[in-house]
């Protein structure tokens, strides 16, 4: 299976090859040939990209056999692309759509406010992410040193954790809807229209990244603390 043929049908795709570090210019090469390339774990990289094009494919069995520092690696750069390139994406986007419209028009103010709430609260989960969270569950992986094989999952033991709602999914979900549903007076559509494919775009990735957050990491830190008492 050549990766270029899949990237065409599938464009969202290309923000997650390069997470991978991939670049495009993919000519002809098949998906093992351009892991084999870059040093990636073929099985890996098709899990992840399978789930993020399948909302109801998550092998959970699978992504359990590789190591935690495997997941932390991909969950940093999924970090990094929020902060470097979505949400100053959608800020753009965002900002051209209120400067381009009715000034006084009451309801972008809202969301213009709305959005820089979201922008803090996910900008904040990134940096405890960063600074507190992933560093505590490498050191737990190293502290017990566990070889992730199928008799190192089996040592850990994972449990499924109970999982409210995330916050920064419902306010992503909330400003869509506040543009969908609520927005009104005069406004500009077609920067209107280029802001909500922005924020659904960032929608599906998060969620993505969140079924591996919760469903993934969370039972393997919870584990690893277990066996480390």
């Amino acid at each position: 299976m050549k990766l270029s043929e899949v990237v065409e049908e599938h464009t969202s795709l290309i923000p997650v090859i390069t997470r991978f570090g991939i670049r495009l210019g993919l000519g002809d090469k098949s998906v093992i040939q351009i892991c084999d390339e870059y040093g990636i774990d073929t099985d890996f990289f098709l899990i992840v990209v399978n789930t993020f094009l399948n909302e109801e494919y998550f092998p959970e069995k699978k992504l359990q056999m590789f190591h935690t520092s495997q997941i932390i690696d991909y969950l940093t750069k999924t970090n990094i692309y929020y902060s470097r390139y979505q949400l100053p994406n959608i800020e753009r986007h965002l900002s051209s759509f209120i400067s381009m419209s009715d000034r006084g028009n009451a309801s972008l103010t809202l969301i213009g406010k709305f959005f820089s709430t979201f922008k803090d609260e996910l900008i904040s989960r990134i940096e405890k992410d960063e600074k507190e969270w992933f560093p505590y569950c490498l050191a737990l992986s190293n502290k017990l040193n566990i070889q992730q094989t199928s008799e190192g999952i089996k040592e850990l033991q994972l449990c499924t954790i109970q999982r409210n709602e995330d916050r920064i999914e419902a306010l992503l979900y909330d400003l869509k809807s506040i543009l969908v549903k609520h927005i009104s007076g005069d406004y500009n559509e077609n920067l209107c229209y280029a802001v909500i494919f922005s924020i659904q775009s960032l929608e599906k990735d998060i969620k993505q990244h969140n079924r591996i957050r919760y469903r993934i990491l969370a039972p393997m830190a919870l584990a690893m603390e277990q066996l480390c008492k």
